[in-house]
């Protein structure tokens, strides 16, 4: 059963609330976690609690229990003399940054001469998250897995 310090393997497809499929699980390698331990969106978590092998669900994640409300003032402009010199900056790249106490991961959206234009938002954060899971495995952490906090292994963390 899914409970806390189980590693679940899900085989699982995303979507949008329009129905675009965002992610999915490759069909040959379950997606694994170490359940109880914020690996994965709340809202999804709190749903698999207590499904066993075999069970299949869909979950609706409000943003509030997936990556968040969108939040405008994460949108900024900053110079480029702020990056490394030696990196060359693209759209897609992401990097962490603390903002206000917490720490944000920021994607480059733009480049305009000298200004990098980034957003601290979560590329899915303010969307209703549409998951279609299945539970393929599930086992007990191991005491190494339980001490580092995540999975070990096939489709887990180290590879």
């Amino acid at each position: 059963m899914v409970k806390k310090d189980a590693v679940v393997s899900l085989s699982y497809t995303l979507k949008n609330a329009e129905g675009q499929e965002l992610d999915k699980s490759s069909p040959d390698q379950p997606f694994a976690y170490l359940h109880g331990n914020h690996q994965i969106v709340p809202g999804l978590e709190n749903a698999l609690e207590g499904m066993l092998v075999g069970d299949k669900k869909e979950v609706t994640v409000p943003p509030a229990e997936g990556y968040g409300e969108f939040v405008e003032g994460l949108q900024m402009d900053i110079e480029r003399s702020n990056f490394p010199q030696d990196v060359e900056i693209q759209p897609g790249m992401q990097f962490s940054a603390e903002v206000g106490g917490d720490n944000r991961v920021f994607t480059v959206t733009g480049l305009e001469g000298e200004k990098v234009q980034v957003d601290g938002n979560h590329p899915l954060a303010g969307q209703t998250l549409h998951f279609n899971v299945e539970v393929v495995e599930i086992r007990d952490a191991t005491q190494e897995e339980l001490q580092h906090g995540h999975v070990h292994g096939p489709g887990g963390h180290h590879h």
